[in-house]
C-alpha cells in the first residue's frame, strides 16, 4: 500500500463508522417513536401498559386500543415514511438532481386520482378493500403510460417532462372527479382523504399496502450499488458495465409500486420523501447508495414523529399528517431552491 493510500483508507473507514452509527441511532430512535405512537392518542396509555399488551397482560380495553386502532397506524406510518425517504433517495440518486421526489413521475398523483374516481362513483369508500386495489392500479398505469410516452431508452429529460405531464393529467382528473361527486358528502370525503392521514386505518389495509411496499424496496436495494457510477453520469455508468436503461425501468417500476401503495392507503403525504434524503445528505455526505438506509429510516421517523404531533396539537379533530408535513415540507424545498441557485450562480462566476 502506497503512503497516498493510507489517508484515503482511513477517511473511508471513518465514513463507514459515521455511517454505522448513524443507521442505529436512527433505528433507535424509530423504535421509541413507534412505542410511543401506540401510547398516544385520545386515550392517553402509561408505556408499561402497551408493554404489558404485547406481553399478553393487558387489559381487554387496552389491548383493543393498541392492536385494533394504534398499531395498524404506527406499522403504516413506519412503511409509508421508509417508503417515501427511500423512494426520495433512490430517485435523487437517479436522476442526479437533489430537488428529484417521487412524485415527479406521476405515480402518487395517478394514485389518488384512481382512487378518488372510484369514490366519486360511489364504487368504494375509504375503509372499502377496493380503494386500494384502485390507487396500486392507478400507480402502475402512470408507470406504463410514462414508459409509452417516453420509451424505454428516453433520456432524462424526456422522463421527466413525460412525468410532469402525467401528474398534471392525473391533478386535473382529480379536480373533475370532486366537481362530479354526487353529492357534497362524497366530495368532502374525498377532500379529506387527499389531505393525506393515517386515522382509522385497520390491518386490512396494513396487509394490502405491505407487500408492495416491501415488493419495491427489496428491488431498490438490489440496485442500490448502480447508482454510484451513475453519479459520474449516464456514459460513465455505461463504460463500466451498467445497463442504465434497465436500471431506469426497474428504480421507476418499484417507486410506483411502493409510492402507489402508500397513497392507496393514506392519501398523499407529500414532502418526506424530499427532506429525509438531504437531511443524511447534510450527515453523510453525497453517495447515493450510502443513503438508502439511512435516508429509509429517517423517513419512517419523520412520519412517525408527525402522526404523534397531530395527535398532541389541541384541536377539536386529529390535523392530517400530510397538512402537516407539507407545513413542514415547502420552506424546506425552498431553502432548497435557494441553495441550488446559489451553487449554480457560484458555480458560473
Amino acid at each position: 500500500m502506497t503512503p497516498s493510500e493510507i489517508p484515503l483508507r482511513s477517511v473511508l473507514q471513518r465514513q463507514g463508522l459515521k455511517r454505522k452509527l448513524t443507521v442505529i441511532l436512527l433505528a433507535v430512535l424509530v423504535a421509541i417513536l413507534f412505542v410511543v405512537s401506540l401510547s398516544i392518542g385520545p386515550a392517553r396509555l402509561p408505556l408499561r401498559e402497551v408493554i404489558a399488551a404485547f406481553s399478553g397482560m393487558a387489559e381487554g380495553a387496552s389491548r383493543i386500543i393498541i392492536f385494533e386502532i394504534r398499531l395498524p397506524r404506527a406499522i403504516l406510518a413506519l412503511a409509508i415514511g421508509g417508503m417515501a425517504g427511500l423512494g426520495g433517495a433512490a430517485m435523487q440518486g437517479l436522476l442526479r438532481n437533489p430537488l428529484a421526489a417521487p412524485s415527479l413521475f406521476g405515480a402518487p398523483q395517478a394514485a389518488a386520482f384512481a382512487a378518488v374516481t372510484t369514490i366519486s362513483l360511489g364504487l368504494n369508500d375509504t375503509l372499502s378493500w377496493g380503494l386500494p386495489v384502485a390507487a396500486i392500479l392507478g400507480a402502475f398505469a402512470s408507470v406504463f403510460l410514462l414508459v409509452v410516452i417516453a420509451g424505454r431508452r428516453a433520456n432524462i429529460l424526456v422522463l421527466i417532462l413525460a412525468g410532469l405531464a402525467i401528474s398534471a393529467l392525473a391533478g386535473a382528473g382529480t379536480a373533475l372527479a370532486m366537481n362530479l361527486a354526487p353529492n357534497p358528502f362524497a366530495a368532502l370525503e374525498i377532500a379529506f382523504w387527499l389531505m393525506g392521514s393515517l386515522e382509522d386505518r385497520s390491518m386490512r389495509h396494513v396487509t394490502m399496502a405491505l407487500p408492495f411496499i416491501l415488493f419495491a424496496g427489496a428491488l431498490l436495494f438490489v440496485h442500490a450499488a448502480a447508482l454510484r457510477p451513475l453519479s459520474l453520469g449516464e456514459e460513465a455508468a455505461e463504460s463500466l458495465g451498467v445497463d442504465v436503461a434497465r436500471l431506469r425501468l426497474v428504480m421507476i417500476v418499484a417507486i410506483a409500486a411502493g409510492i402507489g401503495a402508500s397513497v392507496a392507503v393514506a392519501g398523499t403525504i407529500a414532502f418526506i420523501g424530499l427532506v429525509a434524503p438531504h437531511l443524511m445528505r447534510l450527515t453523510l455526505g453525497q453517495d447515493p447508495a450510502r443513503l438508502l438506509l439511512p435516508a429509509m429510516l429517517c423517513g419512517s421517523a419523520l412520519l412517525l414523529a408527525a402522526d404523534i404531533a397531530v395527535r398532541l396539537i389541541p384541536a377539536t379533530s386529529d390535523i392530517k399528517v400530510g397538512v402537516l408535513t407539507a407545513i413542514i415540507g415547502v420552506p424546506f424545498f425552498l431553502w432548497l431552491i435557494l441553495v441550488e441557485r446559489r451553487r449554480l450562480a457560484g458555480g458560473a462566476a
